[in-house]
C-alpha cells in the first residue's frame, strides 16, 4: 500500500509556509505523495468552516511544495474542472510537470457546490458534460502537435499548446467522485480513480462500474491506480489490509484540523505505527 498526505491549504492556516512545511515533513517520513485541495471562494460548506480565513490556492501551493521536495509525487485532490479552462490548465500543469521532474499527478472532479458555480458564472447542471470535454481537450493539447476539437463547450482548430508535459504521454489523470457518472468518467477518460471516503466494501461495489465503462470504451483499467481519500484517524493496520484486499493501491489521507503541530504529530505517529517508519529521513 502507498500512502499520501493532503496538506491543509483548505483549513484557514494563516502562514502558508506552515502548510508547505507539512508536505516537506511527509516526504522526510517516507510518504509516497502529497496533495492539495481546490476551491476558489469561501462559499457554502467552505464558508461554514472557514468564514473569511485563508483557503490557499491549489496550484500555487503545489508548485511551492514541488520546489521544496524532490521525491514525493505531488497531486491535486481534486481540481474542480468547471472552475477552470482546459487550455490554461494544460499549460500550467505541463510547466509544473517539468519543474517537478515528472512527479505530478492530477486529480480532477466536477464539484458539488452550486453556490460557487453561481458566483463564478459557471452552469452547475451541465458540469458533467463540460468536464468530459475538459479532459478530452487537455489530452489532445498534450499529445498532438496541433489539436482540433469540436464540442458543445470547446471548439478550436489547429491549436498548439507548448510545452508538452515531461511525463509521456502526460501526467496521470485520476477522476475523483463516488457516484455513477464519476465512475463512468474514470473508466472512459481517466488514468485511475480517486475515491472519496468510501469503505473497502464501497470500493468493491464501485470498481466493476469503472471496469465496465473502460471496456466499453476499448480501454484497459486493470493496472490503473485505485485511490481512496479519507481521514487519517480512520486508518489502521487492519483497515489498510481491507483496502488492499479490495483493490486499493494508495490511501490519500487528510486531517480536519488547523493545528499545525497536531498535523505533524499525526504524520509522525502514522508513519511509525502503520507505515513502520522510524522518523529518519527517507
Amino acid at each position: 500500500m502507498r500512502y499520501g498526505f493532503v496538506v491543509p491549504n483548505n483549513f484557514g492556516i494563516d502562514r502558508v509556509h506552515d502548510v508547505v512545511r507539512l508536505g516537506v515533513r511527509a516526504e522526510t517520513l517516507g510518504y509516497h505523495s502529497v496533495w492539495v485541495n481546490h476551491h476558489v471562494l469561501n462559499l457554502g460548506y467552505v464558508r461554514d468552516r472557514l468564514e473569511d480565513a485563508p483557503y490557499h490556492d491549489a496550484l500555487v501551493t503545489l508548485t511551492w511544495l514541488a520546489a521544496r521536495t524532490s521525491r514525493v509525487q505531488v497531486g491535486t485532490s481534486v481540481l474542480v474542472m468547471p472552475y477552470l479552462h482546459p487550455m490554461v490548465l494544460a499549460k500550467e500543469l505541463a510547466t509544473l510537470d517539468h519543474l517537478c521532474g515528472g512527479r505530478l499527478v492530477v486529480g480532477l472532479g466536477v464539484g458539488s457546490l452550486p453556490e460557487e458555480n453561481a458566483a463564478l458564472g459557471v452552469p452547475y447542471d451541465s458540469r458533467g458534460r463540460y468536464s468530459d470535454e475538459f479532459i478530452e481537450v487537455m489530452r489532445l493539447l498534450w499529445t498532438q502537435r496541433e489539436a482540433s476539437f469540436h464540442g458543445a463547450h470547446f471548439r478550436f482548430d489547429a491549436v498548439i499548446s507548448s510545452p508538452k508535459p515531461l511525463q509521456q504521454p502526460h501526467p496521470p489523470l485520476l477522476v475523483g467522485g463516488n457516484r455513477p457518472p464519476a465512475l463512468r468518467r474514470a473508466g472512459r477518460l481517466g488514468d485511475g480513480w480517486h475515491g472519496l471516503g468510501v469503505s473497502p466494501d464501497g470500493v468493491r461495489k464501485r470498481l466493476p462500474a469503472i471496469q465496465a465503462a473502460a471496456q466499453s470504451a476499448g480501454r484497459d483499467h486493470a493496472d490503473q491506480p485505485v485511490q481512496v481519500r479519507l481521514d487519517m484517524s480512520r486508518v489502521t493496520r487492519e483497515s489498510v489490509e481491507a483496502y488492499a484486499e479490495a483493490g486499493v493501491t494508495e490511501l490519500v489521507m487528510s486531517l480536519n484540523t488547523d493545528d499545525v503541530a497536531a498535523q505533524e504529530a499525526a504524520l509522525v505517529t502514522f508513519a511509525r505505527e502503520v507505515m513502520g517508519r522510524d522518523g529518519r529521513r527517507y
